[in-house]
């Protein structure tokens, strides 16, 4: 589809609870993305009163941007359900793991629900090798030296069948991990009609000013509104 017109998203960053500064850079990159790309437009909100099946049908991708808490009520929720099995996409950056705690649905659609991380530190970003030429990945490399929030989470990431891990945490390169050798910290997955993409890095104003992560943000957004042909060197 190279001739496709725009799609359009909208990143959603409610909080209830703790509130990431890097929230403002964020929006500011995703939006510069849009603007160098021309592959689509984005609204940003904090005004779940917006998610109804109506108003969401605009949309092609949502981006879950750091929001923490209990950001929906149910109807809201089942906006972003109906949303979902209509084809939606959803990216899920950092944060947003810690959405809805107490949602099972909503932490499927994740992938996996937050528990805790360690103070921040650099440490060492594996790539999977299964998936290295993945889409989301560009065959790109890992990272030494990444600061951010190395995240635990309540159930290990490998046992959701549903997922496709995209990075690990090499756990010998900090502090604090839970989650033995295997450290997931990015996947992909076919979702109920929809795709979902989540990336639990992203802490820090610097990430969103990083080629190396917005790229995979980017490739993320394509991904997840089906439109891996548009993407061209974008």
């Amino acid at each position: 589809m190279p001739n496709s017109p725009p799609f359009h998203i909208l990143i959603f960053s409610k909080t209830s609870g703790y509130r990431h500064d890097s929230i403002p850079a964020g929006i500011r990159s995703i939006r510069a993305l849009a603007d160098r790309s021309k592959l689509f437009t984005v609204d940003a909100s904090e005004d779940a009163s917006l998610f109804t099946p109506s108003n969401l049908s605009q949309y092609t991708v949502i981006v879950l941007l750091q929001s923490i808490g209990d950001i929906f009520n149910h109807s809201q929720l089942d906006a972003l359900k109906h949303f979902v099995r209509a084809g939606g996409g959803v990216v899920a950056v950092h944060g947003a793991a810690a959405g809805m705690p107490n949602d099972d649905w909503y932490g499927k659609l994740v992938g996996a629900h937050f528990d805790m991380h360690p103070e921040a530190e650099a440490g060492t970003v594996l790539v999977e090798d299964s998936n290295k030429e993945h889409f989301i990945l560009n065959c790109c490399s890992g990272r030494e030296h990444w600061k951010d929030e190395w995240y635990n989470f309540h159930t290990h990431p490998r046992e959701n069948d549903s997922l496709e891990i995209l990075l690990r945490g090499d756990p010998k390169s900090f502090q604090g991990g839970k989650m033995g050798d295997d450290h997931p910290l990015a996947w992909y997955q076919e979702f109920e009609g929809g795709r979902s993409f989540f990336t639990a890095l992203g802490h820090f104003d610097e990430a969103y000013e990083d080629e190396w992560y917005m790229d995979q943000i980017s490739r993320g957004i394509l991904w997840a509104a089906k439109r891996e042909t548009t993407a061209g060197d974008a």
